[in-house]
């Protein structure tokens, strides 16, 4: 199909992309376009303006900061941070979503923006305890990204805001993780996706963040799971019983592909494996 009709603007600067969108409330902010293109194609969304801030070079780039922390350009596209990371089940997630030409042009700021419930960064950022930094002419907030999702394509970004970086602190000593995923044959999105960070110390875990996608209405830290899984010895049974709290306080989605209980099952299924994995990855 043929979008409605939009006007196009291309800012040359951040600056100039936040006065363009604080004027028009009917603008939608482009960036690799590998979501919203398509959505506009097949007028599931609309557009008075597109605001392409895809070439803007102060969105790029990834690097460590002051503390062990690291930090991340909106615009970053998941084949920069394939390159980028260090931690290999990053790669595992990056490396699983769309085909070479999503991840060449797809970002890891527009996938958080764009807040597809299937997504499977959203779980990935979560489960690193990232935060989104939002840019506007009335200044700069940071938010953390557990509550920032609000529900499918929902986000709590104002409309005269720009997500322009992803920010997180040090990991634990000694964490590992791991991500699980149930993919749809045909399009990779997940019917259950679930990162999994993890660290133990004297024979007990003492840090965990686990986060679903494709489950619930939006990606989701499984707290139940980690309250369970912290102090816990590791064991298999006890990764088990923490993983049976999957879908706690979760309206399960219930579609084509996957109806509510065979996805709740295969929720805690691949929550067990991902805790086991990253289990298997810590110091």
């Amino acid at each position: 199909m043929i979008p409605a009709a939009f006007a196009y603007q291309r800012p040359a600067s951040l600056d100039e992309a936040l006065r363009i969108i604080a004027s028009d409330s009917g603008a939608k902010v482009l960036a690799g376009g590998q979501s919203l293109l398509p959505l506009l194609k097949l007028r599931l969304a609309s557009a008075e303006t597109l605001i392409d801030i895809g070439r803007l070079k102060e969105l790029k780039g990834v690097q460590a900061t002051p503390g062990g922390g690291f930090e991340m350009g909106a615009l970053t596209t998941y084949a920069e941070a394939l390159e980028t990371t260090s931690l290999p089940y990053a790669r595992d997630c990056l490396s699983g979503i769309g085909d070479v030409q999503v991840r060449n042009r797809g970002t890891i700021g527009g996938a958080i923006a764009h807040a597809d419930p299937a997504s499977d960064a959203p779980a990935l950022a979560l489960a690193l305890d990232y935060s989104v930094v939002l840019r506007s002419q009335r200044g700069e907030r940071v938010v953390p990204l557990d509550g920032f999702l609000e529900g499918p394509f929902q986000t709590g970004i104002a409309d005269d805001e720009i997500l322009v970086a992803l920010r997180r602190g040090p990991l634990p000593a000694g964490a590992g993780g791991a991500y699980r995923k149930l993919k749809q044959p045909a399009s990779g999105y997940s019917i259950v996706g679930v990162a999994a960070v993890v660290a133990s110390s004297g024979g007990s875990v003492t840090h965990a963040r686990v986060a679903l996608t494709g489950v619930g209405e939006v990606a989701y830290r499984a707290k139940a799971v980690e309250a369970a899984l912290i102090g816990s010895d590791g064991s298999s049974s006890a990764v088990a019983a923490a993983a049976a709290h999957a879908v706690d306080g979760v309206t399960v989605n219930s579609d084509i592909h996957a109806d509510r209980e065979y996805r709740s099952q295969m929720a805690v299924v691949y929550t067990r494996r991902a805790i086991e994995a990253a289990l298997g990855r810590s110091a």
